[in-house]
């Protein structure tokens, strides 16, 4: 959407980029930015995104053009979110796991005329350069065909100040998968993101100036988020330096930097910390709080670690096309239902302040207090629909309320119970996995005649990818035959992690492959218990 001027002159006008600028005014000599040894006030944070954006201008980008990264997670995300936002530019984050072939879509989908990315994508992307072709790529390292990054630093193209935007300006594509599997991309305003700052900081962790927040995991999806209302309060953004999750290495910068706040933290990646904590190796008295949320985490794990840890824990539930924002837990929420042994203490939380939640049925109407039904959302914290998927934003916007595909009931005090997918997406340690996108690889495989993936039971990752494979002849393939091949052209955690081989799959009268029929098999006397948005529900 254009830029408006009446917008700018009623004081309706809010670009992202000033929730920096006000940080940069007012503690721009404190930290804003630090991994390992490199360290950014706020003044060097603004002044580095002004320049970025500023550049990417002068490379031919326009107000409203995309700009995709895919990054391991360092300051450079940061600075080129806010660059972005500051020349008017909307910023695409690619998840840094996915294949080259899985963020050549995602690319050429939201026609982004500019790639970021990082030394280790370059062989991957030089591997498929036809589906790259016509797009800038701008390397963190040199590398043949790309721009180096620090050409992005140039002060002669330096942009001043941020340009205007009018808060229905689009500034980020968030891209979730769809009930076909192939990724969409949720468009944020200005607005929403605004929304999302407010509503963090008011319902789920009040942060301070000067506060130390943590990230540890991906930066282009949860943790980037929480990252907003950090920059937005002049607090200190942390962000571990290895590529795996290391407890050690995270217990020990909590202890250095005195964290009070871990952004944002997979239950997988809370399980790791069970796993590997050793009592008083590492001062962590600094915690106040750890935020949750986006995979199952079994109640029993939960009371574990709030026994572990102390009661620092925040949980939240959303999705791309209402970040972060739908119903939360707080921290004394989770004190006081763990204390009296209330079942609540297993709920996805409450709504948050200024968004509307319900429960509707087949036909859209909202159900009573206990009832199931697909939860449906609404407020200024929704997207405004699917880039350039107006069939898809339509279905899934219909009568004003997203409907977000997952089922369950409100109590009647508005805790909100989550059942079950209205659609079969997998969670897997925080990572959505869709069934169709595997068996549309898997059926490429010369000796697989029928297959069907779905999740199973896993203690650690909550859910793992299963594949049920009907080979051309019994004992023609195995299970790591059918693994690596998905591994060509599929990230890691889409994998199947397991392989059973079948004579035949069963099928309904119209020949539709039974899938809950089978599932069901796997998770019988299994009840599976969503925190954050996962599932309860004897199978």
């Amino acid at each position: 959407m254009p830029y408006s001027a009446k917008a700018a002159i009623d004081g309706s006008a809010v670009n992202s980029f000033a929730f920096l600028e006000k940080s940069a005014r007012q503690r721009g000599k404190e930290l804003a930015l630090i991994q390992g040894e490199e360290r950014y006030t706020y003044a060097q944070f603004r002044e580095r995104s002004l320049a970025i954006g500023g550049n990417l201008l002068s490379m031919g980008c326009r107000r409203g053009d995309r700009v995709a990264f895919c990054l391991a997670n360092s300051p450079r995300i940061m600075e080129v979110i806010f660059g972005c936002f500051a020349a008017g530019l909307v910023v695409v984050p690619v998840n840094a796991r996915l294949h080259a072939r899985e963020m050549a879509y995602i690319v050429s989908d939201s026609g982004a005329k500019v790639l970021v990315h990082g030394l280790e994508y370059q062989a991957g992307i030089v591997a498929d350069a036809m589906l790259f072709e016509g797009v800038q790529r701008i390397c963190i390292a040199p590398a043949e065909g790309t721009f180096p990054f620090d050409m992005l630093f140039d002060p002669a193209h330096a942009l001043e100040q941020a340009v205007e935007s009018a808060p229905e300006d689009i500034c980020w594509l968030f891209y979730t998968s769809g009930t076909t599997g192939k990724p969409k991309g949720a468009m944020w305003n200005h607005r929403m993101v605004r929304c999302v700052i407010m509503n963090y900081l008011a319902d789920l962790h009040n942060i301070q100036p000067g506060e130390v927040v943590l990230h540890c995991a991906p930066m282009s999806h949860g943790s980037g988020i929480v990252a907003l209302p950090a920059v937005a309060r002049g607090a200190v953004n942390a962000i571990t330096d290895t590529v795996s999750f290391n407890v050690d290495q995270l217990l020990a910068t909590v202890e250095r930097l005195g964290v009070s706040h871990i952004a944002f933290m997979a239950p997988t990646q809370i399980i790791k910390m069970l796993d590997d904590y050793v009592p008083g190796r590492y001062d962590i008295s600094s915690l106040q709080a750890i935020c949750y949320g986006g995979a199952p985490i079994y109640v029993e794990q939960l009371r574990q670690a709030m026994e572990t840890f102390g009661p620092v824990f925040v949980q939240l539930y959303g999705q791309g096309e209402a970040p972060i924002t739908i119903t939360g837990l707080t921290r004394s929420a989770h004190q006081r239902l763990l204390a009296a042994g209330d079942p609540r203490i297993g709920s996805a939380g409450q709504v948050r302040t200024d968004v509307e939640a319900r429960c509707v049925g087949q036909d859209d109407k909202p159900l009573p207090s206990g009832e199931a039904g697909e939860v449906v959302v609404r407020g200024d914290v929704v997207m405004p629909g699917y880039w350039n998927n107006p069939e898809a934003s339509a279905e899934a916007l219909r009568g004003g309320w997203l409907h977000t595909g997952d089922i369950g009931y409100f109590d009647e005090e508005g805790y909100l119970f989550l059942l079950d997918r209205s659609k079969d997406m997998i969670i897997s340690g925080g990572n959505n996995v869709y069934p169709r996108e595997v068996e549309e690889v898997l059926i490429q495989h010369p000796d697989v005649v029928a297959c069907v993936v779905f999740g199973i039971p896993d203690d650690y990752w909550g859910e793992a990818v299963h594949a049920v494979v009907v080979a051309a002849e019994r004992g023609a393939l195995a299970a790591e035959d059918v693994i690596g091949f998905c591994g060509q052209s599929l990230a890691g955690y889409k994998k199947p992690k397991s392989v059973d081989f079948v004579d035949a799959l069963p099928v309904s009268g119209y020949g539709k492959v039974l899938r809950r029929e089978i599932r069901d098999k796997y998770w019988h006397g299994r009840t599976n218990r969503i925190g954050g948005g996962a599932k309860e529900k004897s199978l």
